[in-house]
């Protein structure tokens, strides 16, 4: 796609949203429920795209991917209407008499960028997001995994017309060509290195943004954990997308006391959860040749203590666990982005905690422990996107919290509600009374109108004896007697 025809279909989209295109809640659900539809229709089609591009089974594809893009279709298909609405909220009592309410708005034409490792699942619920609030979407899917994006493509093109939502396909090309034009919203799922960029280039139009990077997620393992269940929990995480996944444990800190017999537990899973890696056809590849030597080239064979093997055709790598692992290490100067577990050992907490928050802020922590104390000390200490209490990965997928970097790991959330409300801006009106104006607040100031702003404004005697009765009257009735009771 050229960059004139990028600007054509930007002004599509900007033409359809001012005309109101986007402004029908009831379209909306409807929009929403025919992605759900055509979801379930061709849950197969989707799932062998995902297993060309990165050889997921079946199972992975729907537990990880499809799965969740369907709970975010149920959730905006159960609160949409609520969402939309617009709220009244209490008028301070010197401003009476009014009517003070938030108003959701959409932002208009917005970009979504998405990765390829989860191509399916951080693609389309952010389309979802974006139509629910009432925006245009241009989607831009990743090049590396070109069968998932010809399914993306079909799919939204099949339930949109395209003066809504548009995919574009392509590389690095048709990316420079999208960011040098101007959106209302940009939300950016992939590496720090490009999330900078798109920052850099929203900056020069003063452009919202969302960005959902990653980083070297950190797990702990304390003396009081469950060993044997850690172990199982953590190998899960980490083998998941043969370790291609945002939020994987990157690391994992072990106490020392404990460390030689948590190694033996994470061999045993590994043999009973994927036993013989390179010839499992239920789990993953890389997803190329480039990330496959990258990924394999973080591997110091001397501190391997299981796994190391690789299969360059197959773009597989055997699940591996490195041991006596430093910082000074390769493979802890990047995210791994792989199925490589680095362990290092620890005497005190306190010098994890220190450790941790001496580098970049993860998009996600995870601490194995039976100790209220030790898992509120590294809570309360450390700074985090998101993660779990004895257990990997399982918070990205739930549309009740809302999920996000935070520092070097992102910047913003989505997921149900947080999805809405990242791509809605809403605006605080003050509806004021024509019926009658008075008159403190205007010059010529004097002793009277100072005396009634200290004394009837925000924080007053009797705004708060008034405000738990006129805030439950509706509106414009309830300021009016407000105002009466305040003349008493």
């Amino acid at each position: 796609m050229t960059a004139e025809t990028v600007s054509i279909a930007i002004k599509t989209q900007k033409d359809f949203f001012e005309r109101g295109g986007t402004r029908n809640v009831e379209k909306r659900i409807e929009y929403i429920r025919r992605i759900k539809e055509y979801i379930v229709k061709n849950e197969n089609a989707i799932a062998a795209a995902l297993k060309a591009d990165l050889g997921k089974s079946p199972y992975e594809s729907y537990l990880c991917e499809i799965a969740v893009v369907i709970a975010e279709c149920n959730y905006m298909l159960k609160n949409l209407r609520r969402l939309t609405r617009t709220k009244t909220v209490p008028t301070p009592f010197g401003q009476q008499l009014s009517h003070s309410y938030v108003r959701p708005m959409p932002y208009g034409v917005t970009l979504i960028m998405s990765p390829w490792n989860y191509p399916f699942m951080l693609t389309i619920p952010p389309v979802i997001d974006a139509v629910a609030a009432g925006n245009t979407c241009i989607v831009k899917p990743s090049a590396y995994s070109p069968h998932t994006t010809g399914a993306v493509k079909k799919l939204l093109e099949t339930v949109f017309p395209e003066e809504l939502v548009k995919v574009v396909t392509g590389g690095r090309e048709e990316n420079r060509c999208l960011l040098e034009e101007k959106f209302d919203y940009i939300f950016f799922t992939g590496s720090k290195a490009v999330g900078k960029l798109v920052l850099q280039k929203a900056a020069d139009n003063l452009t919202p943004v969302t960005l959902e990077l990653g980083g070297k997620s950190p797990t702990i393992v304390d003396e009081t954990a469950n060993l044997r269940l850690a172990a199982r929990r953590l190998v899960f995480g980490k083998g998941f997308n043969a370790g291609q996944t945002c939020v994987a444990p990157d690391y994992v800190y072990v106490h020392e006391s404990v460390k030689d017999k948590f190694i033996g537990f994470i061999k045993n899973e590994i043999e009973k959860q994927f036993g013989d890696c390179l010839n499992n056809a239920d789990y993953g590849c890389i997803i190329n040749d480039k990330h496959f030597n990258r990924v394999t080239g973080l591997i110091d064979a001397s501190k391997v203590v299981y796994g190391g093997s690789a299969d360059p055709e197959k773009r597989k790598i055997q699940m591996t666990v490195m041991d006596n692992v430093t910082w000074d290490d390769r493979v802890m100067g990047e995210e791994i982005f792989g199925p490589i577990l680095p362990v290092l050992s620890y005497t005190k907490l306190e010098d994890v905690i220190k450790e941790i928050n001496a580098h970049d802020r993860p998009l996600a922590l995870y601490i194995f422990s039976s100790s209220k104390a030790n898992i509120e000390k590294v809570h309360s200490s450390c700074r985090f996107g998101g993660g779990c209490v004895n257990e990997t990965d399982i918070h990205v997928i739930t549309t009740a919290m809302g999920f996000g970097g935070i520092g070097e790991s992102g910047m913003g959330q989505y997921h149900g509600k947080a999805g809405f409300d990242t791509f809605t801006h809403y605006a605080s009106i003050v509806d004021k009374a024509t019926f009658v104006d008075l008159g403190q607040r205007y010059q010529p100031y004097n002793k009277l109108n100072i005396w009634l702003s200290r004394n009837l404004n925000i924080g007053s005697t009797i705004h708060t004896k008034l405000e738990s009765t006129y805030k439950k009257l509706p509106g414009s009735f309830g300021d009016v007697i407000a105002f009466y009771l305040s003349k008493k």
